[in-house]
């Protein structure tokens, strides 16, 4: 049995069963002029995994291992948007509202799209979700089931909100859960500092991290 170099301790690949869950790289959250940015935060920070993501994304498409992407939007009538989370936190520009790149975190709107250096390609699943948790009124469950899938390797943003809510969400479901630490930002280094330390105390309490290069070495002998 492969298994793959992580903390707290080696991640050991179960044949056929592991995916990869790339989470929320929109360009909303990754280039100036996006929601992100437009909230005040340092979007460079998120555009510079971009790289490492790629990796990861082609890594899993040549090991012939499902790659499943994410994007948090919502309805043109914002029918699935609560009424707290669109009016949270106050920013000048709110969840529905024009921006620069069309209504924000709207689906089909151009700043929902996944940035295009690690778009998906045709075969792969895109769940659109309107919560934090790619889990929550989506198809996810139903899709890993049907794949077979056990083992979920995680990259995305940010990893302190979306990336940790599903890897909780997952931990709960019984998967095992890894996430890939140079494929994974935040706007605030201390929160995914936080939020990865979070995640592999006590013995793996919500899952392990590694570093992309390990985990790329490791499915391609799997």
């Amino acid at each position: 049995m492969v298994a793959i170099k992580a903390e707290p301790f080696p991640f050991a690949v179960k044949s056929g069963a592991l995916a990869l869950i790339v989470i929320d790289m929109q360009r909303d959250f990754a280039e100036p002029g996006g929601f992100g940015a437009c909230l005040g935060n340092d979007v460079s920070r998120i555009t510079k995994i971009v790289p490492d993501v790629k990796r990861l994304i082609e890594g899993f498409r040549a090991a012939g291992l499902p790659v499943i992407h994410t994007m948090e939007c919502h309805r043109p009538d914002l029918s699935d948007l609560p009424p707290a989370k669109r009016d949270r936190g106050s920013p000048s520009l709110k969840i529905g509202d024009e921006g620069p790149m069309g209504r924000i975190l709207i689906s089909g709107e151009p700043g929902t799209a996944i940035l295009p250096d690690v778009a998906p390609v045709d075969g792969e699943v895109v769940i659109e979700k309107p919560g934090k948790g790619a889990f929550y009124a989506t198809e996810l469950g139903d899709v890993l089931k049907q794949g077979g899938i056990k083992q979920l390797v995680f990259a995305g943003v940010t990893t302190e909100v979306c990336v940790q809510t599903t890897m909780r969400e997952a931990n709960d479901r019984g998967y095992e859960c890894l996430l890939a630490e140079e494929a994974t930002e935040s706007y605030f280094p201390e929160f995914k500092a936080a939020a990865m330390a979070m995640i592999r105390a006590q013995g793996a309490i919500v899952g392990w991290t590694a570093h992309v290069d390990d985990i790329l070495e490791s499915i391609a002998h799997a």
